[in-house]
Order: structure tokens, then sequence, then C-alpha cells
């Protein structure tokens, strides 16, 4: 079930009625409202994926159950069981045809032809990297002593299946969530009020921002070989912000809709185009992946305790973890490298932490003209690597970025959609400070005016145009 489409359009407001209504005697009525509706929501796609997300729920369920009555040696065997299991599915599903074909092209290049016999047609379920990954860190947790396992399925099963964040993040902590759970929620005015500010500035962002630029980012991608590198260049930013945009719009209805029902997720952006250095970007992009790859293999394998070098060749396994993460394509993995490549200078001077406290132009109207620099310089880096995202392939990367720097041109003709992103970028820095409580201006009339213009324009588009999926699907 896809967040903008007539169908949750109607599956919201009817969860939410009896959540809050019907309910609400006793929590393990709500939370086993959560379960069942959580399993419509991802059935609606395909529901014999269902019983991927369920055996994935009962083996770390007991396995969390069993690691504490074990001795040290009996705990690592369970937890790598988990981790195995886990990572066998994602596997599977995710990379299997990748492997295969990586091998036949590897001996065919020696001259050797092998038929693709061993190529299955296997379908990606939606959401598995990140329902995978968030059940791995409950046992990992349990395993580090850092959390008690629960006795109460439902309870567990509701966490690994929680609809408004189950198919794209944030890849939520149990930590964070399974307390929220167990715990007796009560209606705060004030926090569904944020919620649907957050579900109505997410659907702007995907279906009015990163929609309408879409088409153009498809258009100048898929024929970029007949194109100056002028129009290469405006396909590259607006993917960047279509990205951005679809990504974190999601995020934002998915926050709103938690706390709809009472719940706090973690941040996933924090307006990551302001940032000043490379260090600061992934600090403020997806950063619920971002911080699972440091707590759970960066600080794992040593993290910069160790050394220089081992600290350089932990980033270089986190960046390209990362980038095979997002998809089995050699494009992703070079994204990956190559972003390494952006973070280790920073990494060596010791500045990758420079602006781990400050906002841009927090007490200020506007940003300083070394602020705008630093900025500019981050947005062309990342840009140029979010070309390598989005290719085909690895070569037509290549291409593209060739075209982009040695056969510049200037062509307005596409220019139009830099409307959207100055529009985006305006709206952006007016609530730089807080991404959680979506206040534009202190003006009540004036905020409510812009949400009511929200409305319409979504509205209007919505029914205009097909409703795309969101791009993190496909991960």
């Amino acid at each position: 079930m896809l967040f903008n489409s007539i169908e949750f359009l109607l599956f919201l407001p009817i969860v939410f009625v009896l959540y809050w209504f019907v309910f609400n005697k006793k929590l393990k009525y709500q939370n086993l409202l959560i379960l069942i509706s959580s399993y419509v929501f991802y059935g609606w796609w395909d529901y014999r994926f269902l019983s991927l997300i369920l055996l994935s729920t009962i083996v770390d369920f007991f396995i969390g159950l069993s690691i504490p009555n074990q001795d040290l040696e009996k705990q690592k065997i369970l937890l790598w069981c988990s981790v195995l299991f886990n990572l066998s599915v994602l596997g599977f599903f995710k990379y299997y045809n990748f492997f295969v074909d990586s091998w036949i092209d590897l001996f065919s290049s020696f001259g050797y032809v092998i038929k693709s016999v061993w190529t299955l047609n296997i379908i990606l379920p939606v959401g598995i990297s990140f329902y995978t990954f968030q059940t791995m860190s409950y046992t990992i947790d349990i395993y580090k002593g850092k959390l008690k396992p629960t006795k109460d399925f439902i309870s567990f099963a509701s966490f690994v299946s929680f609809f408004p964040q189950l198919v794209a993040g944030p890849i939520e902590r149990a930590s964070n969530l399974l307390p929220q759970i167990f715990k007796k929620r009560v209606f705060k005015y004030e926090q569904g009020v944020q919620g649907l500010r957050l579900i109505l500035w997410g659907m702007f962002k995907k279906v009015v921002i990163a929609d309408s630029i879409a088409p153009e980012v498809n258009d100048i991608f898929g024929n970029y070989q007949e194109l100056g590198g002028g129009t290469l260049w405006l396909g590259a930013i607006y993917f960047a912000f279509q990205i951005y945009c679809d990504f974190s719009g999601y995020s934002d209805i998915a926050i709103g809709t938690s706390k709809l029902f009472g719940f706090e997720l973690m941040s996933n952006f924090k307006f990551p185009y302001f940032s000043r250095n490379i260090g600061e970007f992934w600090r403020r992009w997806h950063i619920s992946l971002s911080t699972w790859f440091r707590d759970y293999l960066y600080i794992p394998l040593g993290g910069s305790q160790k050394g220089k070098w081992m600290s350089i060749r932990n980033i270089f396994i986190i960046f390209l973890v990362s980038g095979f993460w997002h998809g089995a394509n050699w494009n992703f993995v070079f994204w990956g490298l190559f972003h390494s490549m952006l973070f280790l200078p920073s990494f060596i001077f010791n500045t990758n932490r420079k602006y781990t406290a400050s906002i841009i132009a927090e007490n200020t109207l506007l940003p300083k003209p070394k602020e705008i620099i630093q900025i500019g310089t981050t947005f062309i880096v990342v840009t140029i690597g979010w070309v390598f995202f989005r290719s085909d392939t690895l070569e037509d990367s290549f291409i593209f970025l060739y075209k982009m720097i040695f056969e510049f041109d200037i062509n307005l003709s596409r220019a139009y959609g830099l409307l959207y992103i100055i529009l985006l970028t305006t709206l952006d820095y007016m609530i730089r400070t807080n991404e959680r409580n979506i206040i534009f201006t202190k003006n009540k009339l004036a905020n409510n005016s812009l949400f009511i213009l929200f409305i319409i324009s979504i509205v209007l588009l919505f029914f205009k145009e097909t409703s795309a999926d969101f791009i993190y699907f496909q991960f």
C-alpha cells in the first residue's frame, strides 16, 4: 500500500478510529490492531511475502529469548544464527541473481561462455532491507546486554512490522520503539497536529516536488547521449532533489503517521543539502541507516580506536557495504566507494566532526558567504555522486559525467524545474531548526495558509497524475 494512494487515504482514518475509539480499552488490543493493520498494509502489495516477515519475527523472537539463558559461547552461536538467517534471506532475494550474473561475466572475460541456467526469476520483497536490519539490531542489542528480551510475541511482532516505517524506514531500534509499544498511549492533541503537518509536508515533497521533476530526470538520464553537458547537470541536480524529496517525504509521512498513534520515531533527515562538508552530510542523510552501520558494523570492527590505518579501512568497509545495501548493482558499490573517498580527507584532517552541534545560520537571517561556498561545494560533489546512483550501468555513469564536464553547454529549455527546487529550498530553510515540528512562520494565519496551499496542490497533482512509487521501495 502506497502512502500516496487512495487506499492509504481510506486505510489510515479507519485504523485511527479503531485504535483510539474501539481498541483503546486495553493496551494489548491496541498492539494487536497495530499488528493486524501492519500485515494488511504490507500484504496489499503481495500477501505471499508476509511469510518472510512472520518467519523473521519468529526466529529473532525465540533467539532473543534464548540468548540470556546461555553461556557466552552459546550466546555467540545464537547471535550468529540470527545474523546469518536474516542476511541469508536478504541475500537470496536481493543479491542472488547479481552474484550469478557477476560470476558469468567474470568467466566470459576470460573467454569461457557459461549459460545463465542458474538465474532465477526472483521478486524483491518490498522493505526487506529495512525490516531485516531492524530485527537483527534486536538480537545484537540483547547479546550486548543493552536490551532485555520481551516475552510478548504480539508486541515484538508489532515492532518488526509497524506499518508507518515498515517498507522504507526509518530503521528503528528496539530500544526506542519497543518501550513505546509496551507503554499505555494517550492521544495528545499537539502530537496529533504535529503528525498531520508532517504528513502534509511529506506528501507535498513527494507529490508536488519529486513527482513533478521525475519525468525530466527520467528523460535526461534515458537520453543522456543525445544531450549536452548543461542539460546533464540539470538532470543530476533534479535527481538530487527528487531522491531527497521522495525519501525524506516518505520519512516525514512515516514519522507523522506514527505521531497520530502516539509513537515517536527517530529522525531520518535533517536538511542534508545545507551541510558544510561531507561528514555533516552523512549525519543528516538517512540517519537511521548511517547510525545503524556505525553501531553494528563500524564500532565492532574497531571504529577509530585501533589507529588511523585501521580506521581508514573501517570507513572503506562501511561505505562499500552501505552502497551495496542500496542495490545489487556495481553502480551502488562505486557510489559507496566515491563517498568513502570524499569522506576520508575530512577524517584524516579531523574536520568530519566539525559541525556536530551547529545549524546553518542558526541565529541569523542568512548564512555567511563562507558557509554558502561550503554548502555549494558539498552539494556539487554529492550531486556528482548521485550520477552513479541513478545511471543504469557503471559505464553509463562515466559517460554521463564526461559529457557533464567536457561537453558543457547552456540550454535553459528544461530549467523550469529549478523553480521547484528554489521553492523547496526556501521552505526547508525556514524550518531548518526543527525537522519534526513543521512551523514555517510564527504567524499562525500565514502558517495555516501554507498548509492549505499544500493540500490544494497535493490534491490537484494527486488526481492529475498516476501516483509514483517511492524510490527507496526498490531497496
